[in-house]
């Protein structure tokens, strides 16, 4: 697919502004990483007190590192599916977007795992110790206000948890209330069934591209596609949703921007399809 070809009906004017939109919500979501790794680290020093081992940086950093790998993976999918011609996506080009996805892919899948173990983390929950304000007067421990945020348990704020079911992690000195624990423990399913979802939604667009270079996506098989990952997306967009009822803003808007950034380029895909069946229409005639 060449970006030479413009979306069908579109005005000069209007494609570029479609363009500068696209990059945009593109560059919004690489500033994300930014913005996921401040809150990871925060969340790190006080989960993982003792220190961070080489096998849990991907379990304290994972929202920042799995965004990470999704934003260069979608750099390749843009690349495939518009910026480069079907002719420069062969040989040392497509095995180098081969190369880089499949490092994403790696990344990707380790993060799904964090997500999964971090899921394991917050539900492996012991009744407390001591009441609250025992636990603040024995020192070094930490209050959960929500996912991702916490707080020193002192004798100023003690007081808010004496009244509460109390829970702590197993594997660390963090105490909350059984309805706080319950929110993030949803949250953290969100987060597992999220990352799922978008493994699938790549593998899917990874096969349709796939077939796209071969010129075997046929209109059917498009179909289905679109059906599948409609249903996908549906599921995405659920969880965006849960997110901006339940959960934090930063959550919802980096789902929200990843349904929009994906949605250009299934777009791209369907260009590029079109494209290539009316090219063939064309030589079929000729013949």
């Amino acid at each position: 697919m060449s970006e030479v070809v413009s979306l069908a009906g579109l005005s000069a004017n209007r494609y570029t502004l479609f363009k500068i939109f696209k990059y945009v919500v593109y560059s919004l979501l690489a500033y994300n990483v930014y913005a996921f790794f401040l809150e990871n680290h925060a969340a790190a020093g006080t989960v993982f007190a003792d220190g961070i081992s080489l096998g849990k940086i991907i379990e304290a950093y994972n929202d920042s590192i799995d965004t990470l790998a999704w934003v260069v993976l979608l750099l390749v999918f843009e690349l495939e599916t518009w910026v480069l011609s079907d002719e420069k996506l062969k040989g040392a080009t497509k095995w180098a977007l081969n190369a880089v996805s499949a490092f994403c892919y790696v990344f990707i899948v380790y993060s799904f795992y964090g997500y999964f173990s971090e899921m394991v983390t917050v539900t492996n929950l012991l009744p407390a110790s001591a009441a609250a304000c025992d636990l603040a007067a024995n020192g070094g421990w930490s209050m959960v206000l929500e996912q991702d945020d916490y707080v020193a348990l002192t004798a100023a704020n003690c007081g808010s948890l004496a009244d509460a079911s109390l829970l702590q992690l197993a594997d660390a000195q963090v105490v909350g209330s059984a309805e706080v624990w319950r929110e993030i423990q949803w949250l953290a399913w969100v987060d597992v069934i999220n990352s799922g979802a978008w493994l699938l939604v790549v593998a899917i667009l990874t096969f349709d591209v796939w077939l796209q270079l071969r010129h075997q996506l046929s209109d059917s098989i498009m179909r289905y596609s679109q059906v599948i990952k409609g249903i996908l997306y549906f599921t995405l967009l659920l969880c965006a949703i849960y997110w901006g009822v339940n959960g934090s803003f930063l959550d919802f808007w980096d789902a929200f921007l990843w349904l929009v950034a994906f949605f250009f380029i299934e777009m791209n895909l369907f260009e590029w399809q079109a494209e290539t069946s009316t090219e063939a229409s064309v030589e079929g005639s000729a013949e």
